[in-house]
């Protein structure tokens, strides 16, 4: 008797990549469509989506043809890409709220600044700036839960795995 169902690991892990894409199209879209400009730590916790998301579409792409081991691994490493995301929505949640003070490439023009410079600059944007709210948490709040439900996807996903590898 075969299954028509697809296994609940996989189903996680292509969960995680479409939330993972929505996410950076949505930030992408509030900065190009919606005139949000990012700060320094908005763009940092960009990063996270930018490495784990191919990753994880690698390992989509792969399922059934990577080794066990090595499919472990990269969903480890995708799982910590984001935990690592999870962190930076965290601490600049965290700066936005004035629980601590953010770096100081979100404050100032620098060490040296010339007229010159003034055709082409681009506002700039302090990490203790709130731009927008829903339901009373910023972008960077939402961004922290957004990649703490991706970790835990990613690892519910590698335990059903190790759950249908044992059964």
């Amino acid at each position: 008797m075969t299954s028509t169902h697809r296994p609940l690991d996989k189903i996680l892990a292509g969960l995680s990549f479409l939330l993972g894409l929505v996410t950076i199209s949505a930030a992408l879209g509030s900065q190009y469509i919606g005139g949000l400009y990012p700060c320094e730590l908005c763009l940092e916790q960009r990063m996270a989506y930018y490495i784990g998301l191919p990753l994880l579409a690698a390992i989509l792409l792969l399922w059934n043809r990577l080794p066990l081991g090595v499919w472990y691994v990269t969903m480890l490493a995708a799982t910590a890409i984001f935990a690592w995301g999870t962190y930076m929505g965290g601490f600049h949640a965290g700066v936005e709220w004035g629980f601590w003070p953010g770096p100081t490439a979100c404050t100032g023009l620098g060490d040296t600044f010339s007229f010159d410079q003034m055709s082409n600059m681009t506002p700039v944007i302090g990490c203790d700036v709130v731009q927008f709210r829903f339901l009373g948490i910023s972008l960077a709040g939402y961004n922290a839960l957004i990649s703490l439900a991706i970790v835990a996807m990613l690892i519910g996903a590698m335990v059903f795995q190790a759950k249908r590898k044992r059964g």
